[in-house]
């Protein structure tokens, strides 16, 4: 089946139980599907009730598409993504972004939890995303290209939206959020780096790595999207002085930083829509 029969078939799919048109997109990552309780929620539907998306199986994501109202604004929100760690091709990580762009979404914002490699950051602060690294091997863009969904060769100088970030800064500022600001670097996964990689990644420009948001960065691009993205730090990176990391601890630094997230990301939405 064709990208744009697969997507039609989701939205209708969608459609058989909502009417709701979100302007805004949103996707919850590791330890942040909270924020969906933030939604005045008007309709919610799980994944395995729509044709085309993969099924999370990562624990701390719920797995659920959220529409409803947040700050006054009409939104959809992905509460759990996928990885290609899971086993799922990119196309198929990517896939819920092309149908919420169908259903109307015309800015996408994402979070993820992410390693911090910056000495001068901590674990728990907000780093808002000025530019990535794909290091995943292969884009979501791979194969043939449906020019009516998006052109086959994206222009990514501008990925993240200067105005949206401009905006995330001042509501910062506002409500007294500190808010790094840096390039965010995208591995395979699922383990963690040695200290070795984490030295070749500082190297190579990076301040924080994780294994999401770049696949789902570059085909909102290519639906001619407008991006925002926020970390959050849940483990310190050095290699000097590198501890084993405790998943569980991470979901517990993402869910102490959570209420400054959705601070952060509900001011935004207030004032762009």
């Amino acid at each position: 089946m064709k990208t744009r029969e697969m997507i039609d078939a989701a939205v209708a799919a969608i459609r058989d139980v909502t009417s709701f048109e979100p302007k805004l997109a949103l996707i919850l990552g590791t330890g942040l599907g909270g924020l969906g309780g933030e939604i005045d929620i008007e309709t919610e539907i799980g994944y395995n009730d729509i044709p085309g998306f993969p099924l999370s199986t990562v624990a701390s994501h719920e797995g659920r598409l959220l529409c409803g109202m947040l700050a006054g604004k009409s939104v959809v929100a992905m509460q759990g993504r996928f990885h290609s760690y899971e086993g799922y091709s990119l196309q198929q990580v990517t896939f819920p972004v092309r149908v919420m762009s169908s259903l109307g979404a015309e800015k996408l914002f994402v979070s993820n939890a992410c390693g911090g490699m910056n000495p001068l950051w901590e674990r728990g602060d907000l780093v808002l995303i000025s530019d990535h690294i794909n290091l995943l091997g292969d884009s979501p863009l791979v194969g043939e290209n449906d020019d009516t969904i998006g052109p086959r060769f994206p222009d990514m100088s501008t990925a993240y939206d200067t105005e949206l970030r401009e905006t995330a800064r001042q509501v910062a500022r506002e409500q007294q959020i500190v808010l790094r600001e840096g390039v965010y670097v995208s591995v395979t996964g699922p383990n963690l780096e040695t200290p070795a990689e984490y030295r070749f990644l500082r190297g190579i420009g990076a301040d924080i790595v994780g294994m999401s948001t770049v696949p789902e960065v570059i085909v909102g691009v290519h639906e001619g999207m407008k991006l925002l993205g926020v970390s959050i730090i849940t483990d310190v990176c050095l290699p000097d002085a590198l501890e084993p990391v405790d998943i569980s601890k991470i979901i517990e630094v993402a869910a102490e930083a959570e209420p400054r997230l959705t601070k952060l990301i509900k001011g935004v939405v207030q004032l762009v829509g």
